[in-house]
């Protein structure tokens, strides 16, 4: 693993406190749906940076404060705008390992955003969440930046009826008279955004046969969904194998998709989990394409994660051509093919976007995703496909669990061009300037071949 030292996140300043890191969380969580009230325990293994720390903070929404505690002692804090700035009672020395404990409870919402609310978001029956970019903080107290990452352990305690689903491995489950009490435990680095959670009714599937020794799968959907989620997610397992042929292994334990019983936008990522609506689900494999996306970002965007929200082409431009490799290797359009109508698309829209520093603004607009996508096709065209997909595999493999940047992806792409054309022009063409670059070609697909069915299998 490869950690990039940054400091604080120019489009999200107040998100975040660089001056130290969490590596570990471990929150117990009681959540009532009828009344959408949680309460919570946050404890935070912490480490000091390069300066003693005379204060910090983390990130949290409004809710109700029980108690602090740093290293078992009162300090001072307050408790304003989102942030819990805390001045422990005596300086945390440089370097020096510490822990945060803090309780608060109430009712959990999305925090405002220039997207609308993020977070924490309570359902008709239930609740999900989903955090991209800074909605972490709508539900637990957390150092809110995606370079920061830590391992996590998560108890719910909710009533009986419902399913709790969280990234991570199941540890327990425990029912006591009408609650039940989920334990979930994720030992991989994970950005606090990409901590996900469903509640709700749920009949739980398994995908692929993990007894063959590949990576457990599950589907957790409302029972009424689940012959349209059979046919619509059953590629789902031939996707993980072409992945962890192209990508390198699975980077997590295990890998979850939930479907809740109302629309959603967008697909929801998070570390070892997807959450999809219902309306992604539609027995016809209408959302297939999204399917793949979110799975690729288990490698890009999850595993390696980015160093600032600068660098976000990272994580969707390569779930977006995650999405082209696999219609081409499924017997689906080529991805030169699907690089042509992106193009042709980006070619009849305003080119005022620069990928390598979109800005906040245009962090999320659709051009980047579409032009993340052609940036991997370039590289592939200049390289070869022997050589692209040696590199992609020894990116994730070498930023397994770290942050990483724009400046280190071309770095290494440089060295795995040997005999190739210096790609200096090509990456100023495509990532630090606006104008739309030519389209680039290619003279072959990659041959589909077993286990990869074609579309009308």
């Amino acid at each position: 693993m490869v950690q990039q030292t940054v400091g604080a996140d120019p489009y999200f300043p107040a998100n975040g406190d660089p001056r130290y890191r969490v590596h570990r969380y471990e929150l117990a969580l009681d959540y009532r749906p009828g009344p959408n009230r949680l309460a919570g325990t946050a404890r935070l293994n912490a480490i000091a940076g390069r300066s003693p720390l005379t204060e910090f903070h983390l990130n949290l929404a409004d809710f109700r404060i029980g108690r602090v505690r740093v290293d078992g002692r009162a300090p001072h804090y307050t408790h304003r705008g989102g942030r819990l700035r805390i001045r422990p009672a005596k300086p945390i020395r440089s370097g020096a390992a510490f822990t945060v404990e803090v309780q608060w409870s109430g009712n959990p919402k999305p925090v405002r955003s220039p997207w609308g609310g993020l977070g924490w978001e309570e359902l008709e029956d239930g609740a999900l969440v989903a955090s991209q970019p800074v909605g972490a903080p709508s539900w637990y107290p957390c150092n809110d930046r995606p370079a920061d990452k830590a391992s996590y352990q998560i108890s719910i305690t909710t009533p009986s009826t419902y399913s709790v689903v969280a990234g991570g491995r199941l540890l327990t489950r425990t029912t006591k008279a009408s609650t039940t009490t989920w334990v979930y435990e994720q030992s991989a680095p994970t950005s606090s955004y990409l901590v996900g959670l469903s509640i709700g009714k749920y009949q739980t599937v398994l995908l692929g046969d993990p007894g063959l020794g590949g990576v457990p799968q599950a589907g957790h959907i409302p029972a009424h969904l689940l012959t349209q989620f059979s046919r619509d997610f059953a590629r789902q397992p031939a996707m993980m194998e072409l992945f962890e042929e192209l990508f390198g292994p699975y980077p997590f334990g295990e890998y979850a998709v939930v479907v809740t019983e109302e629309e959603l936008d967008v697909p929801v990522e998070a570390q070892g989990l997807s959450l999809f609506g219902a309306n992604h689900v539609d027995g016809a494999r209408g959302s297939e394409r999204l399917v793949a996306h979110e799975l690729a970002h288990q490698w890009f965007g999850n595993s390696v994660s980015i160093a600032d929200w600068r660098h976000i082409w990272l994580n969707e431009g390569f779930a977006k051509y995650a999405e082209w490799l696999w219609s081409e290797r499924s017997g689906g359009r080529t991805a030169q093919a699907l690089a042509g109508i992106a193009h042709r698309k980006l070619s009849g829209l305003p080119q005022d976007l620069r990928l390598s520093d979109p800005g906040r603004k245009l962090m999320f607009d659709d051009r980047l995703y579409e032009r993340g996508g052609l940036v991997l096709h370039a590289v592939r065209c200049a390289l070869g496909d022997e050589a692209f997909f040696r590199m992609l595999r020894a990116w994730a493999a070498l930023h397994r669990g770290g942050a990483v940047t724009t400046a280190a992806f071309t770095a290494h792409v440089a060295r795995h061009a040997a005999g190739a054309e210096p790609l200096d022009e090509l990456f100023s063409s495509w990532l630090h300037e606006t104008a739309l670059p030519a389209l680039p070609s290619r003279s072959a697909a990659i041959p589909a071949r077993p286990p990869y069915p074609p579309r009308n299998a």
